[in-house]
């Protein structure tokens, strides 16, 4: 598997038409944008063309596949059975999957302020129906990402937004910092995001002060890296360099992953990892920059062999 930053169905894309991309998935209160009429005597880009720019996540349906959610609402208390189908471009439930890090999709749940994140894995039935029973910590509007990818076709994620009734309160994106705590377990960040670039991040794990070496395989990898960016939610999927068994990859402490983000700004990073038999998630926010294509230094102007200005005029 490909070490790099995972774009739909761990598949890498790049974007730079976040304003398009906001309008696309099913978002919460906003209408899409318009599109404009391209200008007389150029030609203008097709949807399909913009679409295939978009990074991972911010669309329920591509390549004629559409994500649809059976289940209109998440619960928060009890769990419920949360099911939804996987359309394909012949309209009809997919049955058949290529299964990729020992599951055949990965559902990806999160409140849309970036807190309550799962990571699970339903079960499909006959009629091409996934279900899992589900409840989330607290109400609001979420993001469901179904990441798979379809018999024959490349890797997709595709999102929608589902809510769980009650009363929201949203919880600020906590600043950005190199170390998580989950458990007893210390989660220490290193590396730097840089928009456009492939980023080694390097993340280690100790216990009561002592680095862990004996990491479990989850998924066959010593670890599971999602990250999110702050605002629209574009989705990516990253997986660490090596695996299990192949004799070059230590169990720990350190697990490193290749992250290519497709812009500037914030990003919410969330680390599976197994230990002692039990699933953790260590979480970050970690911020990106500079931007892609920062533009060089403004020269200074070069005075006149008389000591003028460029312009001719001396100052004070």
């Amino acid at each position: 598997m490909n070490t790099a930053v995972k774009l739909g169905g761990f598949g890498i894309g790049l974007a730079a038409v976040f304003t398009a991309a906001l309008g696309l998935g099913r978002t919460t209160g906003h209408a899409p944008a318009a599109t404009p009429p391209a200008a007389h005597g150029h030609d203008a880009t097709t949807a399909a063309e913009s679409v295939a720019t978009l990074p991972a996540g911010l669309q329920v349906s591509q390549d004629g596949y559409r994500l649809t959610p059976l289940t209109g609402a998440l619960s928060t208390g009890a769990p419920r059975e949360f099911r939804f189908q996987i359309t394909g471009p012949d309209n009809r439930p997919v049955t058949s999957y290529t299964t990729s890090h020992d599951k055949d999709l990965h559902l990806i749940v999160v409140r849309r302020d970036l807190a309550g994140f799962q990571h699970v894995h339903p079960r499909l039935a006959a009629d091409g129906t996934w279900s899992i029973p589900l409840a989330v910590p607290a109400a609001g509007q979420y993001r469901v990402f179904a990441d798979f990818r379809p018999a024959g076709h490349d890797g997709l994620t595709l999102g929608a937004d589902v809510p769980a009734p009650g009363d929201y309160r949203p919880t600020p994106l906590p600043a950005a910092a190199r170390t998580a705590t989950v458990d007893g377990y210390t989660v220490t960040l290193a590396g730097d995001l840089t928009p456009g670039a492939a980023s080694r991040l390097t993340l280690s794990v100790s216990k009561a002060g002592r680095p862990v070496t004996d990491l479990q395989p989850y998924l066959g990898a010593y670890g599971h890296l999602v990250a999110l960016r702050d605002g629209d939610l574009a989705y990516l999927h990253v997986h660490p360099d090596g695996e299990p068994g192949d004799g070059r990859t230590p169990a720990g402490p350190e697990v490193a992953f290749h992250a290519e983000v497709p812009s500037a700004g914030a990003y919410r990073l969330y680390l599976d990892f197994q230990h002692g038999g039990k699933v953790r998630t260590a979480e970050f926010t970690a911020v990106a920059g500079p931007p892609i294509n920062t533009p060089p230094p403004v020269a200074a102007a070069t005075p006149s062999p008389s000591g003028h200005g460029a312009d001719g005029h001396t100052h004070d």
